[in-house]
């Protein structure tokens, strides 16, 4: 299984990014597939989930209407379109094979997913 992002850099708030993941080693038209965000110096969390033929997808409640997943099974790509992106958005975005299960350990939520790729780093400035 590999996962490669790209698409991230640096922009001013309420600018717009779309990030690109790649997918093989699996069949990926099968498969729930997230875009996870991991901020400085936290955990990596669920931003944005889409199901296996691309007709429902979820979000967290911080990007709900600002950023729109995607994904084309023809060519095993996953997208995540960002639009007026704030500071508190900038960190480290992953692609991530499944929908992902969470665990809540003294008030702190920890994700973890099948696979996770290397990420790409989207920072915005203020």
């Amino acid at each position: 299984v590999q996962l490669v992002e790209s698409g991230g850099g640096m922009v001013e708030t309420g600018g717009s990014l779309q990030l690109s993941c790649v997918a093989s080693g699996f069949d990926f038209k099968a498969h729930y597939m997230t875009w996870a965000r991991q901020r400085p110096g936290q955990r990596p969390e669920r931003i944005a989930s889409i199901d296996w033929n691309g007709e429902q997808a979820d979000y967290a409640d911080s990007v709900k209407g600002r950023f729109t997943i995607t994904k084309d099974n023809t060519n095993n790509h996953l997208f995540l379109d960002m639009t007026d992106l704030k500071p508190e958005d900038t960190g480290l975005y992953q692609c991530a094979k499944g929908y992902g299960s969470s665990d809540e350990i003294d008030g702190i939520v920890y994700w973890q997913w099948d696979r996770l790729g290397q990420g790409t780093q989207v920072t915005v400035t203020s």
